[in-house]
């Protein structure tokens, strides 16, 4: 699996950024997928996910209520709609394939497909 991370860039707070991860080599239906983010320093951290056949969703507690994934398997896409921006969710974001089993996963070592990380920032 190949994926390609796009769609950060610089916001202010409150603000609001859309990022896509494009899938190849595996249909999105196949795969449970997630999104974390970085900061330098710092351990990579989970944000949300989508289960193999997206029938389960989880959210990190930071970002509950604000950011929404989804994905589109017509252009064997996933997204992370993020609204309500804060400074403190400025980081490289991360999207991740896993596909050893059904279940949503929420811890780094469970994803062995990884894009190369869009870096958001949030401006104060």
């Amino acid at each position: 699996v190949q994926l390609q991370a796009s769609g950060g860039g610089l916001v202010q707070t409150g603000g609001s950024l859309r990022l896509s991860c494009a899938a190849s080599g595996r249909t999105l239906s196949t795969i449970g997928m997630a999104w974390f983010r970085q900061v330098a320093g710092k351990e990579r951290e989970f944000v949300g996910a989508l289960s193999w056949g997206a029938s389960s969703i989880m959210y990190a507690d930071s970002v509950k209520g604000r950011f929404t994934v989804s994905r589109d398997l017509a252009k064997n896409t996933m997204s992370l709609q993020m609204d309500s921006l804060k400074p403190e969710d400025t980081a490289v974001y991360y999207c991740a394939a896993k596909d050893t089993d059904y279940a949503v996963g929420t811890k780094v070592y469970e994803y062995s497909y990884w894009g190369q990380g869009t870096q958001v920032t949030v401006s104060s």
